[in-house]
Parts: C-alpha cells; sequence; structure tokens
C-alpha cells in the first residue's frame, strides 16, 4: 500500500455551469473506507432535496462561501467552517441561494461509488420519472418526493 497525493491545481473531474466536484478520495482508492469530494458550487447553483441514505453516512464541511443546510428538522446557513454529520438514514438537502460562489467537502462513510451518481444525475433528473427513481436508488439515495402520492 502506498500513500496517494493529489495536487491542489488538479482539475476537477466535472465542470458544469453550475460548479464542479473534485474526487479527492474515492470508493476504490480508499477501498470503501470513505469518499471525500470537493464541490464548488456557483451562483444560485441547484442542490438537492430532502433525501437520505440507508447505508451510508454524509457530512459536509463549508471551506468558503454559504450554503443552506436542511438537517432533517430546520434549514441552517452553513458558511466557511461550518460542519454537518448527517448519520445513516437521517433525511437531509442543501441549496445555494446567494451570488457568490462557495466551496465545500463532502464525506461518505463508508465509501460508496459515487463519481456515477455525480457524473450522471443532471442528466437523470432531466429524463426523470421511474428511470430517474431506479437511479436513485441504485446509488443510495432515497429522495422524500419518490415516496409522495403522484399529484402532490
Amino acid at each position: 500500500m502506498n500513500a496517494a497525493f493529489r495536487p491542489a491545481n488538479t482539475p476537477p473531474d466535472i465542470s458544469s455551469p453550475g460548479g464542479s466536484t473534485h474526487y479527492l478520495a474515492t470508493n476504490e482508492s480508499t477501498g470503501g473506507e470513505f469518499g471525500l469530494y470537493k464541490m464548488e458550487l456557483s451562483a444560485r447553483s441547484a442542490g438537492a432535496k430532502t433525501h437520505f441514505h440507508k447505508a451510508m453516512s454524509e457530512s459536509f464541511y463549508i471551506l468558503s462561501g454559504e450554503l443552506e443546510l436542511y438537517n432533517g428538522e430546520r434549514w441552517v446557513t452553513g458558511r466557511e467552517g461550518d460542519f454537518l454529520y448527517v448519520p445513516v438514514g437521517g433525511l437531509h438537502a442543501f441549496k445555494k441561494e446567494t451570488d457568490e460562489p462557495m466551496s465545500m467537502l463532502l464525506l461518505f462513510s463508508p465509501g460508496a461509488p459515487r463519481e456515477e451518481y455525480f457524473e450522471r444525475v443532471a442528466e437523470m433528473t432531466r429524463r426523470g420519472g421511474e428511470e430517474l427513481k431506479r437511479f436513485r436508488t441504485r446509488h443510495d439515495s432515497y429522495f422524500v418526493e419518490d415516496f409522495e402520492p403522484e399529484g402532490e
């Protein structure tokens, strides 16, 4: 086993008009122990609606800027240095409501192959319907809206 080094100037693994994602440590590179990602969001970019994970915890650490975080009970404003831990099964969400960019670290434990999720979530959201629900379930992301009766 050898250590893995990722220089700070490594380009993002995913870039879009809404931001970028850097795969700092993946399920594969950590042997499934954890996944660590740096996410940068631009002004008012989309976040994630209320959801939970059945098999992993998720943590948010705000590096810069502001992000609205739902902790399962209420919305809080996360700022530089703030941390939110979401246990397995914990409801959570996030949204970017300001015009300033922000960056954060996301930690998933144990590790899960989240790269495909981040790479395809925008496309699958555009498709919607049952295909989106199956995609989310395959990636241990259970959105509250998927359990609501149609028409609500």
